[in-house]
Parts: structure tokens; sequence; C-alpha cells
């Protein structure tokens, strides 16, 4: 890949990661665990923890932090005022628009892409944000810089609405951040340097590739180092069941993966909620095993759901980094097939029949341990427990979204889904309703995507057919009144808005507009054959 050569991104990367900014030769300071930053998200100075530490210092971090020391027990200190005078809000990214009531959704969406584009970015001085070489979509809403997975579904609107090279850009983008920092953070901010998000840009290339499969081989260095990312530690496994890093032995020359988060400490953006939450803990470790398991539960995507709660436990018995995923394990059989098929195509066969073994072993384990035949449903595997997890989620649809079910269970999972999932606005994320966002009754665009294309897969197309169409009536109805696109929407009770989680309901939004469009180009081209 060709990258700007304006920024020094290595620099800014380096004095950033962590949080942490160099103060002299041999010391660090770690700005998230300062007094200043402490008191600020839990006297709730914003509303919305993520805000402050996506304000940008006038100073470095260190300074501000002295100051503050010496003057915050001093009559008269105020908080908010200290705040307002020593940082300063330099995004670039709230949406100030008003919707035209008279264009259609669709034309809303396109008209959507430039106001939710940023990029190439400069390098903002003492800023959280890590700088991109090319331009990009952002979500929306309080998501004011590039996310992992979003992308993806936001990439398949944008070739589907015929903005190539912006999602192209998208693609080089991720590329530029593998090649740098050696894997894709959650988002591009440095408190997000601590985990990644669903590896979703293999999945990111393939899409660029449909009209050129040689497109696979430019980013098939990149593919193979991200990979390497996520199977950091495995040699040092051993003996089944054990876990390093993002790796788990399953059986001797069989991993399979988790979500992790190398922090034991509460999340910088959510601070004060993670505190709040594990109070009652009186153990260190308890605290720095909840911390780790939340970390991991944002690496997810699905932050948060009672699918990482332990059996009959709620929020705080969350224990995300225990848990083998169906979603993340399936992400890394597609990356190992397309490794195969780039090294395939190279002539370097060696390789690929490696790749290809590593598939094919990894498949296997994942149905033996993620399908029960009784219930006819994929479920997530708790390895320290050696049990499936026994929650019913969309997860289930990935091994048709990739083709690692059998028709017959594709069958029996279709069945379930249609019976239990299916809503009037679309597919419910889980059967539990717990006030958590990643649960009933909500139903998110990615998750419809996955499924709508692993029931085309084995042949469903009148299933499919009605979720969209299901989906996409949600979207329309929500933005007839609203004139806006929403992260999430509720499935269940379609005359409410979707709820739950740490922050509100926010609007844009990427993943949505591109889903929507997505839909939009399959149903015509579904309607065409049914025809």
């Amino acid at each position: 890949m060709k990258y700007s050569k304006n920024v020094p991104f290595l620099i800014v990367f380096f004095l950033v990661i962590l949080g942490c900014r160099e103060e002299n030769k041999t010391e660090t300071f770690n700005y998230y665990e300062s007094q200043l930053f402490k008191d600020v998200q839990l006297q709730a100075v914003f509303e919305d923890s993520k805000t402050f530490v996506d304000l940008v210092p006038n100073s470095s971090y260190a300074e501000i932090n002295k100051a503050y020391e010496e003057q915050y027990q001093k009559d008269g200190f105020n908080l908010k005022e200290f705040v307002e005078d020593n940082f300063s809000d330099k995004s670039t990214a709230y949406l100030n628009f008003s919707t035209d009531t008279t264009k259609t959704m669709y034309e809303h969406i396109s008209s959507m892409w430039s106001k939710l584009s940023r990029g190439p970015d400069v390098v903002l001085e003492h800023s959280s944000r890590l700088a991109l070489p090319k331009s990009y979509v952002v979500p929306g809403g309080r998501f004011k810089e590039i996310y992992y997975w979003d992308s993806y579904f936001t990439i398949e609107g944008l070739l589907a609405d015929r903005q190539e090279l912006l999602a192209t850009n998208m693609v080089d983008n991720f590329a530029y951040l593998i090649d740098t920092l050696g894997f894709i953070p959650n988002g591009t901010r440095n408190y997000y340097l601590t985990r990644s998000q669903p590896p979703f840009f293999t999945l990111m290339v393939e899409a660029l590739s449909r009209k050129d499969s040689t497109i696979l081989l430019n980013y098939l260095p990149q593919i193979e180092k991200e990979y390497n990312y996520w199977m950091r530690g495995a040699a040092e496994n051993s003996a089944a069941y054990t876990s390093n890093n993002r790796v788990v032995k399953v059986e001797d020359n069989v991993f399979l993966n988790r979500y992790w988060d190398s922090g034991n400490t509460p999340r910088p953006e959510s601070y004060k909620e993670d505190v709040h939450l594990a109070r009652d803990l009186k153990e260190r470790d308890a605290k720095e095993k909840l911390y780790t398991n939340l970390r991991s539960g944002a690496a997810s995507g699905w932050d948060f759901s009672s699918r990482w709660y332990a059996a009959g436990g709620e929020f705080e018995s969350t224990s995300t980094a225990d848990i083998l995923p169906i979603d993340l394990n399936s992400l890394l059989y597609f990356m190992e097939i397309q490794l195969a098929d780039g090294y395939r195509q190279k002539g370097l066969e060696e390789d690929a029949n490696k790749f290809s073994s590593l598939a094919s072993s990894r498949k296997a384990a994942m149905l033996e341990l993620f399908w029960d035949e009784n219930s006819g449903f994929f479920f997530d595997y708790n390895f320290v427990k050696k049990e499936r997890t026994r929650h019913y989620t969309l997860a289930a649809a990935f091994p048709m979204f990739f083709e690692i079910a059998s028709p017959e269970q594709a069958e029996k999972v279709k069945e379930m889904l249609l019976k239990d999932f299916l809503k009037d606005g679309g597919l419910l994320t889980t059967l539990k309703n717990t006030g958590q966002q990643w649960d009933a009754p909500n139903g998110w665009a990615p998750l419809q995507w996955m499924t709508v294309h692993g029931l085309l897969n084995y042949g469903y197309k009148e299933e499919a057919k009605d979720i969209m169409e299901r989906w996409l009536a949600s979207n329309e109805r929500v933005y007839k009144n609203t004139g806006k696109m929403m992260e999430k929407y509720n499935v269940e009770d379609i005359s409410l808005l979707s709820g739950g989680g740490e922050y509100s309901t926010q609007d844009g939004f990427g993943w949505t507009n591109g889903v929507a469009i997505g839909f939009r180009v399959m149903l015509e081209k579904l309607n065409e054959a049914i025809d």
C-alpha cells in the first residue's frame, strides 16, 4: 500500500500508545491513571464518559495534570471550569444537518456519505485520535472516529451506492493500521489500543475483490499479519483449553479464538460505568478480572449482552474472556480460507495447503463444540467450564454466512430463527430482555446482514426476502418520523425506538446506512430472480 507521507504517523502512535506520553527519557505518564482523569470521570463532569477522552488537551497531559494537582484543593476551585480552560473540542464529526423531507430514505443515505466522511487526517497534538492517511466514513453520533467492524457494513453500502473510491480508501486505511500497529484497533483512538474487534478486514477485501479476484493478492500480507495477531501465543499453550492472548488450545495442533483485551483497568471511555459495576467487589483480582471481561466484551462489538453472562448471572457476571465465540471463529475460518486461496493464486501450494489444513481443523472443532444436536442450534462455548453457554443469539447465523454449517444444521437454525427471533421489525439479537443494548428487543443492521446472507447461501430466498423487507420497513418508519437513520432498532415493538446500554441511541448511522442500501439492491435482484 502507498500512504500519504505528510504526517509522521508512527511517531504519533508511539507517543499515544496506551494513553502514555513521554515526560522524560526514563519515565512515562499514564494520563488514564491520573488524578485529573479519575476525578473528571467519577464526578461526571460530562454525562457521557467518552466526551472527556475525546477532548484535546491544550498542552501535554502531564503539564495539565501537574497544574490540576497544584490547584484542585484550593478554595473556589471549579473542576468543570478547569476542564474548559485546558481542553478543546476539535472534533469535526458532529452531524449538523436538517433532513430534506422531500428525499426518500435511500436518497437521504446517499447524501449522508459526505456528511459522515472524514480525512485524510492531520495530527492533532496531544489528541487521543489516531490519524489516518485516507478518507473514511465514521458511524455518526458520539462515534467521531472510524470503527473496525462497523466499517465492513458501511463499505458494502458504499459499493452498492457506487462509491468505490471511498470504499477502497477505507480498506487502505485498515491496511495501514495493520502495517503500522500490527492489528486493527477497536477504533482509531489511543484508548482502544489494547483490543481489536471482530476481524472483518478479510471480508472488506473480499468485497473489493468481486470485480477483480486478483485484488486479494494486494492485501494478502496484511491479512496474514492480522491473522498472526489473532494467533499470537498459540505455541505457548501447553495443555488443552489453556489460553494465551486471543488464542485457546483445543487439542494438539487445533486452536480456536476468543475476544480478549490486554487491559485490566476500567475502560477510559466508560470509566465511571466500569468503576460503578465493580464497586461491590472487594478483592483487587476480582475487579481486574471484571475489567478484563468488560474490555473483552467491548472487543466483541456486542457491548453488552447476556451472551457474555455466566449461567444465571447478570451484568457483573460478564465472562467474555472465558468464551469461544461462534462469530469470531467463523471470521478466523474465512481468513484461513482466503489466505489459502491467495497463496494458491500465487502458486505457493505449500503455504496454501497449510492454511487449508488450519481451516479444516478449525471447522471440525467448531462443529464439535458449538453445535448442539438436541437444540438444533449453534452456541458459544465456555472453555473454562467446558460447556456450551446455552445463550440463543444471532451469532448462530455466522456458520451459515461462511457455509460452515451442513444443510441439515442450516435447516434447523433457520427454523429457530423464524420461530423465535423474527419479529415485525426484523430479527432479535438474543431472546433475553436484560436492558443491555445487544439483547431483545433490539435488532442491529450487521446481524440482519449476516443472517440474510447465511439464509441465501442455503437457498432460503423467501425467508431472506421477508427479513429484509421487515427490517427496511423499520428503517423507513423511523426515518419518516425522525428524519434519521439509527444505530439500532426495536424490532419487537415497532411503535418504540431502541434503548438500553451505556449511552443513548445514536443517529447517523454508518452501518445502518450501508445495510439499507445493500438490502435494497439485493431485493431488486432477488425479486427479479423470483419472478
